[in-house]
């Protein structure tokens, strides 16, 4: 335990100790406290920021994908300087030059089954800065085992929520999803956007959260869920119950160790993040110019939204629409090789898929989708 605070310490938290919530005291708990934020993204940004800012003394950030600059319009930690490194490296640099006098440890690598309890043990409360259903509930899993809060935080859209899970004192995650949706189900991100500013505003609560659990003070989320929504701009809040039927805080719990996440989830092993189904069915962006190049007999279908066409295309595309292709597939000419594309090949899977139950023949999607195509073959079109 570290017992007093330097003289530089207490002119940089001046501001917090007039608050009779936090003081000396409460700021020699933020000193001594440790947090580790899966995820260093939209909401692991204002997290982070936030949490080094207030002198918690050891954060740790777990990532493994480096800054893009599709990161820019939200992930603020990042920079247009930093385009290319190891976000847990961008995060890290950026944290220490907010507050150099916290240690921030930095794992680059994917969290996951094999070494998540040796990351997280050495920390107290659990931040999910995370956006993808596996990594979900395996935070929630290894939560519960090591007895420690997780600061839940999502969003899409404009829409976001906040909840601490804490199985010694109230529902855990599983508790309110005991199964995850099909795969694909619920569009990432990526596909169905997100406003910049949201995450801001979720990590800010996560982080707000997270503080208040350090010092002790307040009413927190723990059986309570937040939803927000920023077109409304409105708050609400649904009670939650912990689930005597729990497979892993109830009763009898039947989930005693760490399991493989992406099965449960049922995502392929080849996607960390995504769902993007089997792979089969799909022709490269080479095999797609040397078809048109030759002249083949296809019919390319662009499967994006309207206002997508606005940003690129390819040429002699017909334009279906995602949710209008089952209406519309009486315009399919199944004497040629049908090919659908969309933004990155999530999209045009599940469209193929649904097309093959409904019987439709000699189908296959653009892998990559027109981002792909930008990489590869077009380097005039942007990529977004």
């Amino acid at each position: 335990m570290i017992n007093e605070l330097t003289n530089e310490e207490l002119l940089r938290y001046s501001r917090h100790l007039p608050l009779p919530e936090v003081g000396i005291k409460g700021q020699k708990k933020l000193k001594n406290a440790s947090v580790l934020i899966v995820g260093t993204g939209g909401l692991g940004s204002p997290v982070a920021l936030y949490l080094a800012a207030a002198g918690v003394g050891k954060i740790g950030i777990v990532d493994y994908d480096k800054v893009e600059p599709s990161n820019l319009q939200r992930q603020i930690i990042h920079g247009s300087s930093t385009l290319g490194v190891s976000k847990v490296v961008s995060a890290r640099n950026r944290m220490l030059e907010l507050n150099p006098a916290i240690e921030v440890v930095a794992y680059d690598e994917p969290f996951t089954s094999d070494n998540a309890l040796r990351i997280a043990t050495d920390f107290k409360i659990l931040v999910d800065g995370t956006d993808n259903f596996p990594t979900r509930y395996l935070i929630n899993d290894v939560c519960v085992f090591l007895g420690i809060p997780n600061v839940y935080g999502s969003i899409f859209q404009f829409d976001g929520q906040v909840s601490t899970f804490f199985a010694k004192e109230g529902p855990c995650y599983r508790c309110l999803f005991p199964e995850p949706p099909p795969p694909g189900l619920i569009p990432s991100c990526e596909e169905g956007g997100v406003l910049g500013i949201l995450p801001g505003t979720i990590g800010t609560i996560q982080a707000t959260e997270t503080i208040k659990l350090i010092l002790g003070i307040g009413s927190n989320l723990v059986g309570r869920l937040l939803l927000y929504n920023a077109i409304d701009m409105s708050f609400d809040f649904v009670k939650l119950k912990k689930n005597p039927l729990c497979k892993i805080c109830g009763s009898n719990p039947t989930v005693d160790k760490l399991i493989d996440y992406d099965e449960f989830c049922g995502f392929p092993h080849d996607s960390e993040h995504n769902f993007s189904g089997e792979r089969k069915n799909f022709v490269t962006c080479e095999e797609l110019f040397k078809k048109i190049k030759e002249h083949e007999k296809i019919q390319l279908i662009d499967i994006r939204e309207s206002f997508e066409l606005e940003i690129s295309s390819i040429q002699g595309a017909l334009h279906i629409p995602y949710g209008q292709l089952l209406m519309r597939k009486n315009e399919l000419d199944q004497d040629k090789e049908i090919i659908l594309f969309c933004k990155s090949g999530i999209r045009s899977e599940k469209a193929l898929n649904k097309l093959i139950e409904v019987g439709v023949r000699n189908v296959k999607h653009l892998d990559g989708g027109i981002n792909s195509w930008a990489r590869t073959i077009d380097r005039n079109l942007p990529i977004y």
